[in-house]
């Protein structure tokens, strides 16, 4: 792994799973006060999670295929995804 950067866009990652969750509560909860550090801006810029708007719902974020790969190749025993 390069860096905390990747490690801390794992536990992201891991924490979002496979299904999508309500963008809002992914915002609320990975929220930095350090603007050094944004795992979701990072994790974004890498393609690893996207958000989307789903029809009749509200905006959620979702692991894409690059983030779950890239979870497999670093956390191999993660194993909650397809």
């Amino acid at each position: 792994m390069a860096d905390a950067l990747d490690a801390l866009v794992l536990d992201l990652l891991e924490w979002i799973g496979p299904e999508p969750r309500p963008y809002e509560e992914v915002i609320a909860a990975w929220r930095t006060s350090c603007p050094r550090l944004p795992v979701w801006e990072e994790a974004n810029e890498r393609g690893y999670v996207e958000r989307r708007q789903e029809d009749g719902c509200e905006a959620v974020a979702a692991v894409t295929l690059a983030g779950e790969e890239f979870l497999r190749r670093n956390r191999p025993y993660g194993g909650r995804f397809r």
